[in-house]
């Protein structure tokens, strides 16, 4: 690793300093000037959120849920696409028509060729 280069932490904590020093200008900034301005622009804080926070994308495989009950579903059928979670969901998933099974598939974003 480059000597220079500065670790994690280091720079998250100079990015939350500065966005610290930039809330406290806005709002020093905004109880100076616009005390009394009913039409005043309203100050737009960025607050740290759960959804605000960037991050990578996970190392962890996506999970398959069952297309028929919601469950975890290890197996696939490969005459249709249709992801399962046991036997007896697999003998609704064989009694499908073709047409059920597409708007099971589109229901879940995929747009395949049922064989």
């Amino acid at each position: 690793m480059n000597r220079r280069a500065k670790n994690l932490k280091s720079v998250l904590s100079q990015e939350r300093e500065r966005e610290r020093a930039e809330r406290e200008k806005r709002r020093q900034e905004k109880l100076e000037g616009t005390a009394m301005d009913v039409d005043g622009d309203e100050a737009d804080e960025e607050i740290p959120s759960y959804t605000s926070i960037e991050a990578p994308p996970s190392l962890m495989p996506p999970k398959h849920y069952c297309d028929i009950t919601g469950l975890e579903a290890p197996y696939t059928d490969p005459a249709t696409g249709l992801r399962y979670h046991d036997k007896s969901v697999y003998d609704v998933v064989k009694a499908l028509s073709t047409s059920s099974a597409k708007e099971y598939l589109a229901a879940r974003g995929v747009s395949s060729i049922v064989k």
